[in-house]
């Protein structure tokens, strides 16, 4: 039986979303909030006859333009012209899962009842999500402050019978989808094409998809790092509570947590060291990934915020009969948010790639670069310098994009987030990370065989033995590439329960 999940106004955070995603549940409005999305519409028409005032963007031209009054009778006729000319979109394909979620936090973001749409708009992109047909957007294009008006655009189109969309993995026209379903082109009324335009939701899906995959792969650190540990024989005691409990970071003290939980009954942790010390990229996995799991979590909070707000503009409070021009569509929350998620998830690739480095050195009883015959056989010597270059450019890409603004619409918007470019990077970012883990996991399993006849945890031995039913232990050289796009493969589809995900 078809699953469904309400849109209302209960509080929508990020574990829910990624229940939704998982189970693939569709999209109803609730009574609540189709009563709201008609009663606010009611209200702006009634206005828009009893009164001879001039409304931003709904009887006057946009940006620069607010000062061009425009008469009633073409009131559709300027919706229609604002999405077609936003409609300038480049660059690469958003992927199919963020344009759902585009889609998914459009929905949520009018059914509040603030935006003036009609209810045939907000239903029709319920159809749209839940029959799948995605339009084609683009990643370049918003500079992340009117909203996302060129994506959000590019969203809109198939609305009007225009633009592109995809379906059962086929390019339908807009108008070749509306005739597929027998769908009638949406006559925008006013206001609607501005509320459709202006709003986050490119910035905010990519915040969704980054989150989700950014708490998954931080857990995987733990994990990974882990096992990177044990191959290295290296020590416990960097993880006693005791020490975690006088500097209470509580991303700290989770991690450590989590790795004493990991290596419960281990016998390589717990047998005697010749060495004193491990190196910081063991030693403070702790005080590493649990700074960049509070930043998660920073993140998170701002994110959910985001998804849970009206954000185009201007704003009708049927209520307090007003209608309000202001700025809520500008992404300056965001894009520091996504700034500061960036550099924290780099740091995780960062000190991973260090951990790798440390296991391929011939240190500790280990083959140099992991291999029983090195000199004749190269070993896993290249996966480091990939790791390590993957790390560069996420070094590279971590600079901030919030600290720059460029003036737009003839000064009008002369102050811009860049959180579209922020989202875009921090996507590259976090697949860069799931790379660089993908390649300490291949070293990790490949020097914690040398440690044979001990074990480690039950755990950590379970998680290998998965790996190896699709990652061979490696006995001389071969294509390391697909070894590496295995692992990649292995970590995308290792399912994490979201009460580890999210606690």
């Amino acid at each position: 039986m078809q699953e469904f999940h309400h849109i209302d106004n209960k509080y929508l955070d990020i574990s829910k979303i990624n229940d939704i995603i998982i189970t693939k549940q569709q999209l109803k409005l609730s009574k609540e909030s189709k009563d709201k999305i008609e009663k606010c519409r009611q209200y702006l028409d009634e206005k828009l006859i009893n009164s001879k005032k001039p409304f931003y963007g709904i009887n006057t031209g946009f940006g620069a333009l607010h000062n061009v009054k425009i008469s009633n009778k073409n009131l559709t006729l300027l919706q229609e012209n604002l999405v077609m000319s936003h409609a300038c979109g480049t660059g690469e394909k958003v992927p199919s899962i963020i344009v759902k979620l585009m889609l998914f936090l459009k929905i949520q973001s009018l059914s509040y009842g603030h935006s003036g749409v009609q209810l045939a708009t907000v239903k029709r992109l319920i159809d749209f999500y839940n029959q799948d047909v995605l339009p084609i957007i683009y990643t370049q294009g918003s500079l992340g402050a009117s909203g996302d008006l060129a994506p959000l655009a590019h969203l809109a189109l198939p609305l009007i019978g225009k633009g592109e969309v995809e379906y059962d993995g086929k390019l339908y026209t807009g108008e070749e989808i509306s005739l597929k379903f027998n769908w009638e082109k949406i006559k925008l009324q006013s206001k609607e094409g501005l509320a459709l335009l202006n709003g986050t939701q490119f910035m905010s899906a990519y915040g969704v998809y980054n989150l989700l995959k950014g708490f998954k792969l931080s857990y995987l650190a733990d994990v990974i790092g882990a096992i990177s540990l044990e191959a290295f024989d290296g020590r416990i005691e960097p993880f006693n509570k005791l020490i975690h409990l006088v500097r209470p970071h509580n991303g700290q003290i989770r991690t450590a947590k989590k790795i004493n939980e990991f290596l419960v009954d281990s016998e390589i942790i717990g047998r005697n060291k010749k060495h004193l010390q491990d190196p910081y990229s063991f030693r403070c996995m702790p005080q590493v990934h649990g700074a960049s799991k509070d930043t998660l979590n920073f993140v998170k909070k701002t994110i959910e915020t985001e998804i849970n707000s009206v954000t185009d503009n201007p704003n009708i409070f049927v209520e307090a009969d007003q209608i309000i021009s202001g700025g809520n569509f500008h992404g300056q929350p965001l894009a520091l948010g996504f700034d500061f998620l960036g550099i924290a998830l780099a740091e995780l690739g960062n000190i991973s790639e260090r951990r790798t480095f440390q296991l391929v050195s011939g240190l500790r009883g280990l083959p140099a670069f992991l291999v029983s015959k090195p000199g004749l056989n190269s070993g896993l010597m290249i996966p480091q310098y990939t790791a390590a270059s993957i790390v560069s450019q996420n070094k590279q890409l971590a600079t901030p994009a919030s600290i720059d603004s460029i003036v737009s619409s003839n000064g009008q918007e002369d102050h811009v987030s860049m959180g579209a470019n922020g989202a875009t990077k921090a996507k590259r970012i976090v697949d860069n990370l799931e790379t660089i883990l993908a390649i300490e996991l291949l070293n990790a399993s490949q020097a914690l065989a040398f440690r044979k006849p001990l074990k480690t945890s039950v755990f950590l031995e379970s998680f290998v033995g998965l790996f190896r039913n699709d990652v061979p232990f490696i006995k001389e050289d071969g294509v390391l590439h697909d070894a590496i796009v295995k692992s990649i493969s292995f970590i995308q589809n290792v399912s994490i329960d979201s009460l580890e995900l999210f606690e």
